[in-house]
């Protein structure tokens, strides 16, 4: 059987009402899988009676600090038959513009109301003004609002790591599950601090409730905030992105934090080296922790399996029930086993597509494979690697160096804790290899790259090595290489 996320919340409302949904980590505040059923009801009630119909786009701006109400929100955008655009609060104002008059939304339900938000979307109710409470209908049946597989779910906008921001149709066909209600409610703690804006957050919003679990969430994501959680929560899984990973692993008080509680950490939304894996899990105490990937294009795509015992650490695991992956060459031909290559995605899964970019769409979607522009292989076990993505691939006076395979080896080094490769342009040679890192203690430069000689062929080894305080990433936790590589002068000689 095949449950909607509608449908699910209100199988398991009905069969666990009084069991906690989600918690906000930050003030303690909690909603049952009742309160969530009912109050989603109201507010699809009220956008209906607002004049909201099917199809029509409803900005989702709503801040961090109030997951609660983002959830309620979400669903009950789906309830209303409408079409959820979740946008993330902390886009420029410029972004936030653009990103707005593509969408073509009718309605925003936000945090604080931003001006480029009034200004582009007709009708805007707010939290923080008591708009968004005024919708609520004092009726908390459900909507009468038929939804099937291929209507549209959700507008999800990309990183924009390499590019403006797209927005991918997602239906809700794509966003289902196949799995039963569980038999019993287990009430055990999942702790993440990923925004729902996000494709990997997104997939957590009814995740945890399919195993019986209860979702907590984390606000503003520091590492003594995440392991405090730990400690007086005591979750039992967790889901983290790498540079999370990463600040966690430098926290002084990593070593002596007690994270006996966690029996899995899920990792997801970005590559990650294995070494900072390997810290990360000597310091967890036997929690496993499992790998996945995905693509807002597509959704998930492969995971770790539980058991797997670290024996694939590092890897993104095995595609998933009804995916299909092949690595490819230029050509879309597939290459030897082993050999890196463009991954390609395809299986049973609904197609998505770019909103109004039929071009983008048919370079993107090749003969029913999606051409992720991630670089990848497999393993002799099946289980797929990510090296880093093909437009950040570096042509080094005709050799080939891939980003991911130089900042794997700086986080070899002990003094590295954040680390970034791309190219930068050079006169002579096209392009040349730099490098940007934040370090846990003062290191000479000059040892570092020889340390990186010792592990890499002379000409992947980075010529600049700059130390900052911090590298800019988005709110996914991916680094934006785009302004490091901005803030770097062309080179002119060898």
């Amino acid at each position: 059987m095949t449950l909607l996320q509608t449908e699910l919340l209100a199988e398991l409302a009905s069969s666990f009402p009084d069991e906690i949904a989600w918690r906000n980590v930050a003030d303690g505040s909690a909603m049952t899988l009742d309160r969530w059923h009912r109050r989603s009801n109201q507010l699809a009630r009220g956008l209906r009676d607002h004049g909201v119909t099917k199809r029509d786009r409803i900005a989702l701006l709503i801040g961090q600090d109030e997951p609660l109400e983002w959830l309620v929100s979400y669903i009950a955008i789906h309830k209303a038959g409408a079409v959820a655009v979740p946008l993330l609060p902390r886009l420029g104002a410029g972004e936030l513009a653009r990103v707005l008059r593509h969408a073509h939304a009718s309605v925003g339900l936000c945090s604080g109301a931003p001006e480029p938000l009034r200004q582009s979307v007709p009708h805007v109710f707010s939290t923080s003004d008591g708009t968004w409470e005024g919708l609520l209908s004092v009726d908390d049946g459900a909507a009468p609002v038929a939804l099937g597989a291929d209507d549209v779910a959700d507008i999800m906008y990309t990183s924009g790591t390499t590019g403006d921001p797209k927005g991918v149709v997602v239906s809700h066909g794509s966003l289902a599950t196949t799995e039963r209600v569980p038999d019993h409610w287990l009430g055990l703690g999942f702790l993440t601090a990923s925004p729902f804006a996000t494709t990997s957050g997104s997939l957590l919003v009814c995740g945890p409730l399919r195993g019986g679990l209860s979702g907590s969430f984390l606000p503003r994501f520091d590492p003594e905030r995440w392991l405090g959680a730990v400690e007086r929560d005591k979750p039992v899984a967790a889901f983290l992105v790498p540079a999370m990973v990463e600040l966690i692993v430098g926290s002084p008080h990593f070593a002596s934090a007690d994270l006996s509680s966690l029996a899995v950490v899920n990792v997801g939304s970005a590559p990650i080296a294995t070494s900072t894996l390997q810290r990360f899990g000597a310091g967890l105490g036997g929690a496993e922790i499992l790998c996945g990937y995905g693509m807002t294009e597509f959704g998930a795509v492969t995971a770790v399996p539980l058991g797997d015992g670290g024996r694939h650490l590092g890897s993104v695991g095995l595609p998933l029930p009804g995916v299909e992956v092949r690595i490819v060459d230029a050509e879309g031909d597939e290459v030897p086993g082993g050999a890196v290559g463009q991954v390609a995605i395809g299986g049973s899964r609904r197609p998505r597509s770019y909103l109004d970019d039929r071009d983008g769409t048919d370079r993107t979607w090749v003969g029913g494979w999606l051409l992720s522009g991630d670089l990848g292989r497999f393993d002799a076990d099946g289980h797929l690697w990510i090296v880093g993505r093909q437009k950040e691939m570096i042509i080094r006076g005709g050799h080939n160096v891939v980003p991911g395979e130089v900042e794997a080896a700086l986080f070899e080094h002990p003094a590295v804790a954040e680390a970034a490769v791309a190219g930068t342009p050079h006169a002579v040679l096209g392009e040349d290899v730099a490098a940007w890192v934040v370090l846990r203690e003062p290191t000479d430069l000059g040892e570092l790259g020889r340390f990186l000689l010792d592990r890499l062929a002379d000409y992947k080894v980075p010529r600049r090595i700059t130390v900052l305080d911090a590298l800019p990433r988005n709110e996914s936790g991916k680094v934006v290489k785009a302004q490091l590589v901005r803030g770097a002068e062309p080179r002119s000689a060898p």
